[in-house]
């Protein structure tokens, strides 16, 4: 029994001691976490064959890539060989910390956070700290001036004159000289209105009259006249009573009605019309026309009664300004009934065609 048991102690102690001697080292090796496994070649080692299964398909899968990985809970610094300092040589990073407006504070009680208690906003002071001057008689009258005197705009007195006709006729007789003007002074209801037309035939006046009418408005666009006439030419001087309504018609036509009572009786009618065609902004075709009745024959002054005579023009007028016009166009004067038999009586033509130019303005 002695020779056996002495060899069997002597491999127990063997044993022991190597354990006790290789201890260290399987414990560093267990620690060992952080080993660098690129050097080996794991296929070279027995029992290491990393090949495929036979049944296993070929993966079409990329191998994953460490961006979701979450690395929070590592502590790098602590593992051994894992020194992430930065070499000696290394610039500095110029890449700027992460900004934290994409976080989401609704969940921090930042009041529990060391130093961030609230302080409460004191209020606002509700009474002036300069003192109001107390609002006197006089400030009141500085802020509001008396009104004595104001006028409304619907009471200005305001005025127009308008030149119609001022032209240049080629006669059959020679040259004459023609002119239709009128013009207004008052307000929006109540006018002034004077009215004068005439002709000189070589520097002699056949024609020529003047009148002055109370212009009363009735509607936006008619006025109801009344005044005198008087006429200057032809034959004696003679005086007429007058009444009529003058306006806009429809498409701004404009048209005058005017009735006549004058000496012995006698009694007149003459209806006015034009009307502007706009070929342009600036060029402008003016077709007109008149037309007189009278009550009684007037042999003194060429006129029958009935209807006595008209004239019909039509003028081509460019406007430099809209104040003033130059213009060109033609008239057509005839004479009936009565009238026409006294004009042939004296030698004259109951027609003509006449050839005018001339200018139109305003102001």
């Amino acid at each position: 029994m002695s020779r056996q048991t002495k060899p069997a102690r002597l491999a127990g102690g063997a044993l022991a001691l190597g354990l006790l001697l290789g201890l260290p080292t399987l414990v560093e090796a267990a620690q060992d976490g952080g080993m660098d496994h690129s050097g080996m070649n794991h296929g070279a080692m027995p029992g290491m064959d990393h090949g495929s299964p036979p049944s296993a398909a070929p993966s079409t899968t990329k191998p994953a890539g460490h961006q979701g990985m979450d690395h929070s809970g590592m502590n790098h610094g602590a593992m051994p060989g894992m020194d992430h300092g930065s070499p000696p040589s290394a610039a500095p990073s110029t890449t700027k910390p992460a900004g934290h407006q994409g976080m989401d504070h609704s969940g921090m009680n930042h009041d529990a956070m060391p130093g961030m208690r609230r302080t409460p906003a004191q209020a606002a002071t509700r009474e002036s700290r300069t003192p109001i001057p107390v609002l006197t008689d006089a400030d009141r009258r500085a802020a509001f001036p008396p009104l004595e005197g104001h006028k409304v705009h619907d009471s200005a007195l305001n005025s127009f004159f308008l030149l119609d006709q001022l032209e240049y006729q080629d006669a059959d007789d020679g040259s004459a000289l023609a002119w239709d003007a009128s013009g207004w002074i008052g307000g929006d209801i109540n006018r002034l209105w004077l009215r004068s037309e005439g002709e000189r035939l070589n520097g002699k006046t056949e024609d020529a009259e003047l009148q002055a009418l109370f212009g009363h408005a009735i509607g936006p666009w008619w006025d109801l006249v009344a005044g005198v006439r008087q006429d200057f030419k032809p034959g004696s001087p003679q005086t007429w009573a007058a009444f009529g309504v003058q306006g806009l018609a429809l498409y701004d036509f404009e048209a005058e009605v005017t009735a006549f009572l004058g000496e012995n009786g006698q009694s007149a009618l003459r209806l006015e019309g034009e009307y502007d065609i706009l070929l342009t902004n600036r060029l402008i075709l003016q077709p007109s026309a008149e037309i007189n009745l009278y009550g009684r024959n007037d042999p003194a002054r060429g006129i029958g009664s009935g209807l006595a005579d008209s004239e019909v023009g039509l003028r081509l007028r460019y406007e430099i300004r809209r104040e003033f016009a130059p213009y060109i166009g033609v008239t057509w004067n005839r004479s009936y009934g009565n009238t026409a038999d006294l004009a042939r009586a004296e030698g004259e033509d109951d027609d003509e065609a006449r050839f005018v130019a001339g200018i139109r303005m305003w102001f």
